[in-house]
């Protein structure tokens, strides 16, 4: 297939492409390499990238995206192009306005108007918001967001089933739940946790370690979104997690045991707009693709270090 993917410069953009490119398609991507977090990190992704036709673009600007569809015949699109983060939301809402809601409309016009086979869009779990009942299904209610990025990820699933309604357009929406791996974001945890142990600093652990997350890892991620991209249908959407909630403690323990190095923790309250726990069920994919994540948090954070080490040339004395 001929395969937009936006934000290809991304963590989880620069994973797809990778498997995309590897199976024989033609991908196209397009990223605007902000500098949300540093551009270099995205530049070095897209060196990983051997056959990607890379274009320099932000999905906001609409005439742009408008000739970018006229001209390359897209037989599907992986919109990931998004202003990623629950806490920045608090500082830079405009950010999230701009990039997830005008930036999707302009993927959704060009689906539209051009007839593109499949939409596979990013959604998130945070649009379970303060839900208690686990584990989260498609099926629950998602009305609640206790934060604007989880508000304007709802708002994509809300606009792609109107896209899909009215114009017949095969859309799908993947809740992502905390994406983890190598060439992972700076502002994540388990990249924030590494860079400071290895410095010698402590770690701000957040509600004292009382937090669970479904930990995925980008391997995991990537094979379920080219999965799901090969099977369209009308308006899905899906939840892509490991479907096996860690304590956050347990998760800082395997980056210790990965780093040998002991951290030093600054136990701090609740942050806003967090949520106590994260937990997919994942049968309505697994149903659908034959597919569920399987990589343990263990081999995926090890994984992680390892690839930490070798981009930062950090001796493996210094890991020790």
């Amino acid at each position: 297939m001929k395969v937009l993917v936006t934000g290809c410069a991304g963590f989880i953009g620069m994973h797809v492409s990778k498997l995309l490119l590897a199976r024989g398609d033609e991908v196209v991507g397009i990223d605007n390499l902000n500098d949300y977090y540093d551009p270099q990190l995205k530049r070095d992704r897209l060196a990983q990238l051997g056959g990607l036709r890379f274009i320099k673009m932000d999905i906001a600007d609409r005439r742009s995206i408008e000739e970018l569809f006229e001209n390359e015949g897209f037989e599907a699109v992986i919109n990931l192009a998004a202003q990623a983060g629950v806490r920045y939301s608090l500082e830079n809402p405009h950010a999230y306005v701009e990039a997830n809601i005008v930036g999707f409309t302009s993927i959704l016009e060009g689906c539209r108007h051009h007839r593109v086979g499949h939409l596979v869009y990013a959604s998130s779990s945070s649009v379970y918001g303060g839900n208690t009942k686990l584990p989260y299904s498609e099926r629950d209610s998602v009305d609640h967001p206790v934060s604007l990025y989880a508000a304007t990820k709802k708002a994509n699933e809300l606009m792609a089933h109107t896209y899909s309604h009215l114009f017949d357009i095969p859309t799908t929406g993947l809740r992502f739940f905390t994406v983890y791996g190598p060439w992972g974001r700076p502002d994540m945890a388990l990249f924030r946790f590494t860079q400071a142990m290895l410095e010698g600093k402590p770690i701000d652990v957040y509600n004292r370690g009382r937090l669970t997350r479904d930990f995925t890892y980008i391997d995991d991620i990537a094979e379920g979104v080219v999965r799901v991209l090969d099977r369209p249908s009308k308006y899905q959407v899906f939840n892509i997690g490991n479907h096996e909630p860690v304590r956050l403690l347990d998760y800082i323990e395997a980056i210790e045991e990965a780093l040998g190095i002991k951290a030093q923790k600054n136990l701090m309250p609740m942050q806003q707009g967090d949520v106590f726990d994260t937990f997919a069920d994942v049968s309505a994919l697994e149903a659908w693709t034959g597919f569920r994540p399987r990589t343990s948090v263990k081999e995926g954070v090890k994984r992680f270090v390892e690839w930490y080490r070798e981009y930062y040339k950090i001796p493996e004395e210094e890991l020790q």
